[in-house]
């Protein structure tokens, strides 16, 4: 199979934010405490419900905003499976980084489906910048990804 990396990729990044969401908010109780400090400043818990994309821009929380973000997911991952399936290199780096978007993006449309939004639960500061966003395992998926599939894209420069 072409694309293995790339599913289990997607599949484990995907239930990695899920089954953390469900420990931290449900399990754990945020949604109701609204925070937990765990390793301060370092890492906190705290409850948050992105109606938007990063940082909750276009955050406006109406139903039409909320299923264009989804089908705009939907579509996003479709076009990148596609695009590392078809590309030229397919190697397990390109292959894994795409799973990782993938998966990181349906598990935020599987909050928009069930919940109306994303939640959102880490928090992060360090050396006295206090951080006032917070996010989650899937954004971490993505950001990850999406650095990967700049660093293993196999395109060599041609010398001048």
């Amino acid at each position: 199979m072409a694309a293995r990396w790339m599913i289990w990729g997607a599949a484990l990044s995907f239930l990695a934010d899920q089954a953390s969401k469900y420990l931290v908010i449900h399990w754990m109780g945020l949604d109701q405490r609204h925070r937990i400090d765990v390793l301060p400043p370092f890492l906190n818990f705290r409850y948050g419900e992105n109606t938007g994309i990063n940082f909750g821009l276009f955050g406006g929380g109406d139903e039409a905003a909320r299923w264009i973000l989804i089908a705009l997911s939907a579509v996003i991952c479709v076009v990148l499976a596609v695009w590392v399936c078809r590309g030229q290199d397919k190697s397990w780096g390109m292959q894994l980084s795409a799973g990782l978007v993938i998966g990181g993006a349906l598990g935020n449309v599987a909050d928009r489906l069930l919940y109306g939004y994303v939640l959102d639960f880490l928090n992060t500061s360090c050396c006295g910048i206090q951080n006032p966003f917070v996010f989650n395992v899937a954004d971490i998926f993505i950001f990850a990804g999406a650095a990967g599939l700049i660093f293993f894209d196999g395109r060599r420069k041609k010398p001048a």
